[in-house]
């Protein structure tokens, strides 16, 4: 019991993060129908931002407290991946609007590519250690342990889930996102612009994704210039698990697949004696995928028209 109680924890914290990135997917496919295999680029980048600003701000200001180096590396790295998506959007995304779907599919990728090597060389491609900012003395819950950082996790996510909530379905932006993603020609006659809605869908999708990288570099201690793809195309995943235009099925399916992995990795390696385990987590991901596009290609909660954003 010990043992699932323990899987749990560590699937909602990995879980918690996959939604986050998936809600960036899952916004802007619902508004423009494309998939931004770019995205996991930009939690790259925000985490390698706020992992230099955390160098900077230690030696500038040694005596402050970590929790609030932390927040200040965070906000700022915001503002960077939320300048880049809005960037990649206008210079990549914007030209290709009306041209055929494997155009702008085949820019995502190649931008992808593109950020990936930009970091690697401003970054250099080595494993870089983040420096853990927060108390790291774990805490006993009935037998199961979660430190610090995976409650920061947890809260965080929460906090992002309701605030996008109520920013899509009780704001002024929220309703113009609604209404551009029912039908682009008919919201702008009703005085909606189209173009800063898009805009805006990439900055907070950016932000998002920002806060998954700071916290998938928080909990595993370590950043890198390819981060950002696996957790980008795991979250991508999960998007389509949950039904890919839904926003509640990206948080849906982001729980789920953290939870699958993170279980089904801890009894396989219960089983095999340690020789499949954690090293074999990634196979659930895509097998769920797989099973998914097989036997329900609209996901778990389907495509909602009315709830996309």
């Amino acid at each position: 019991m010990d043992v699932l109680l323990q899987q749990i924890i560590n699937g909602l914290v990995l879980g918690s993060m996959y939604a986050l990135v998936a809600l960036g997917y899952t916004m802007v496919y619902g508004i423009i129908n494309l998939i931004n295999f770019a995205h996991g680029e930009v939690l790259m980048v925000g985490a390698m931002t706020s992992w230099t600003l955390i160098g900077l701000m230690q030696e500038a200001w040694p005596t402050a407290p970590g929790w609030l180096i932390l927040l200040m590396s965070l906000l700022i790295a915001c503002v960077v991946s939320g300048a880049l998506n809005y960037a990649i959007e206008k210079l990549a995304y914007r030209p290709l609007r009306n041209a055929p779907k494997l155009a702008p599919l085949i820019t995502a990728i190649g931008v992808s590519i593109l950020l990936q090597t930009l970091a690697m060389i401003i970054w250099k491609p080595n494993y870089k250690p983040y420096p853990t900012l927060l108390p790291s003395q774990p805490i006993d819950v009935a037998g199961a342990v979660i430190t610090p950082t995976q409650i920061m996790i947890l809260g965080v996510t929460a906090v992002s889930l309701a605030v996008l909530m109520w920013l899509v379905h009780g704001t002024r932006l929220g309703r113009a996102m609604r209404a551009t993603a029912e039908n682009p020609r008919v919201a702008s006659l009703m005085g909606v612009k189209p173009d800063t809605v898009i805009s805006a869908t990439f900055v907070i999708g950016a932000v998002l994704a920002t806060l998954a990288g700071v916290m998938w570099a928080s909990n595993y201690g370590t950043v890198q210039h390819a981060m950002g793809f696996l957790p980008g195309l795991k979250a991508f995943t999960a998007a389509v698990f949950g039904g890919i235009g839904n926003l509640s099925g990206a948080v849906v399916g982001g729980l789920l697949l953290g939870l699958i992995e993170s279980i089904g990795s801890g009894y396989i390696g219960d089983l095999t004696g340690g020789v499949l385990g954690s090293h074999y987590a990634d196979i659930f991901a895509f097998l769920v995928l797989i099973a998914v596009l097989t036997l329900r290609p609209s996901g778990l909660l389907g495509e909602r028209v009315a709830d996309r954003a």
